[in-house]
């Protein structure tokens, strides 16, 4: 279902929240609690009573038929999705299952994927777990280590002077500085040489929401992996993977593709939270997100016509062309952004930041000489690398961790990350060369791991 197209008032109507229903009738219920967690619903932290696992009627994530199940068929109908699948991991877990989905093995050939270069450090785990071989595809511009915006025609070349079966492309959007791609015309393109596309979307659950619908699903990727935590009122780890209805076959085998990377023990908690989420969904959450967009550009306008310098990008969030000196003023008022780098200060918004917050940021912004910024030249993302092993080779490698300023030369074993954005600077395989070594220190990493 669409939200552009659908009556909301028919979803309320039809929209259930089992996984919470059974949680919270077991919480009431007095049972003696013969079972895990060791804590038996005592309070602690005050969460407890409702913290369970796999007891009789709660069903099981990764072979789901009961409560589980109706929650993501709910989800699916939200999203308008072959099927949606929930993790409590993340989308770390979300990332692995897409790439094990596509990675089918045909002889001794490794599966090859075309990957941004921006990919998350789950990417690049990912394809050590499963031995899978990435050409990747870099901007026609040097660009910030988060941001990678590549065209059709970049997917283009990149599939036509390849001489091997392309499993998929691969593409992180929204990324952490906000940057959109244009996925509708990455998804023709792919599709036109019968390759699925798979989008990080850790950032963008909310997408579908907007008066345009943006979600990757909408727009046509074979399969997406949102971070429902990250931008909508759900708790940690709480994560969704969607797959297209174009693609069905993925959605046959997804369950196995998660558990295949996933823990036994999913937290009740979390998943309560992704359930409790479909209800917000289907009332009034979509109108809160339409509202906020609006409110964002008033605050974009008025943040830039204090003096600051704004980046275009996604509607809910607020980057700034920052030093340090930004965030530490920020923090000095009590105001914690999500990121900042030297370079950019991230600011993420979803309808749970009250007009006191924004007001509160105004005044903090206000407050401070954005002439006084001394925002040097962005930090240049690695220009491309040669791999001298495979991501699996250099991963499972006998290593060692040295200091940064001793690792010109060597070769990066597993991927060191600075998190957030835990964007790789060197992926596993390659050499480390002395602008690598600059991006290191100007990320606050002082070791890293390199092959013996």
């Amino acid at each position: 279902m669409d939200f552009n197209f659908i009556d909301l008032s028919i979803i309320v109507f039809k929209m259930t929240t089992p996984i919470y229903d059974f949680v919270k009738k077991y919480s009431e219920s007095g049972a003696a609690r013969f079972h895990m967690p060791g804590h038996k619903g005592v309070s602690l932290i005050g969460c407890e009573e409702f913290d369970i696992t796999e007891i009789s009627g709660a069903d099981v994530l990764y072979s789901a038929n009961g409560i589980i199940a109706e929650s993501e068929d709910n989800l699916s109908r939200l999203y308008g999705s072959a099927h949606s699948f929930y993790s409590t991991e993340g989308s770390t877990l979300a990332i692995k299952a897409m790439l094990a989905l596509v990675s089918e093995r045909k002889g001794d050939e490794r599966p090859l994927i075309l990957a941004a270069r921006n990919v998350h450090a789950a990417f690049v785990r990912a394809a050590a777990l499963l031995d899978l071989d990435v050409e990747w595809i870099y901007p026609n511009e040097e660009e910030h280590l988060c941001r990678c915006i590549i065209s059709p025609r970049d997917i283009q070349i990149a599939v036509e002077r390849s001489d091997r079966r392309i499993s998929a492309v691969y593409v992180t959007s929204p990324d952490y500085l906000g940057n959109i791609s244009d996925i509708a015309n990455l998804a023709k393109t792919c599709k036109k040489y019968g390759i699925p596309l798979l989008v990080d979307n850790a950032h963008g659950a909310y997408l579908k929401l907007l008066p345009e619908d943006m979600h990757p699903i909408t727009q046509g990727a074979a399969m997406c992996a949102d971070s429902a935590h990250k931008t909508l009122p759900v708790l940690t780890g709480g994560t969704y993977l969607h797959i297209s209805p174009d693609y069905p076959e993925y959605a046959e085998r997804a369950r196995g593709a998660l558990s295949l990377f996933a823990s036994t023990s999913p937290s009740y908690l979390t998943l309560a939270s992704l359930d409790l989420c479909n209800k917000r969904l289907s009332e009034d959450y979509p109108e809160k997100i339409r509202a906020l967009a609006e409110r964002s550009v008033e605050l974009k306008a008025k943040i830039t016509s204090l003096g600051y310098k704004i980046c275009d990008g996604e509607p809910l969030k607020i980057v700034i062309k920052a030093d340090e000196s930004l965030a530490h003023h920020l923090r000095e008022q009590g105001i914690e952004p999500e990121f900042s780098d030297g370079y950019y200060t991230v600011l993420m918004l979803t309808p749970e930041n009250s007009e006191a917050d924004f007001e509160r940021l105004l005044s903090a912004l206000s407050s401070f000489d954005p002439s006084s910024l001394a925002v040097s030249a962005e930090p240049i993302a690695p220009k491309p690398h040669r791999a001298e092993m495979t991501i699996r080779e250099a991963v499972l490698s006998p290593c060692e961790i040295i200091a940064v300023e001793h690792s010109e030369g060597r070769i990066c074993a597993s991927p060191t990350v600075s998190c957030p954005p835990a964007v790789p600077i060197v992926i596993s395989g390659e050499r480390i060369t002395a602008e690598d070594v600059r991006l290191f220190i100007h990320y606050g990493i002082k070791t890293v791991s390199v092959v013996k």
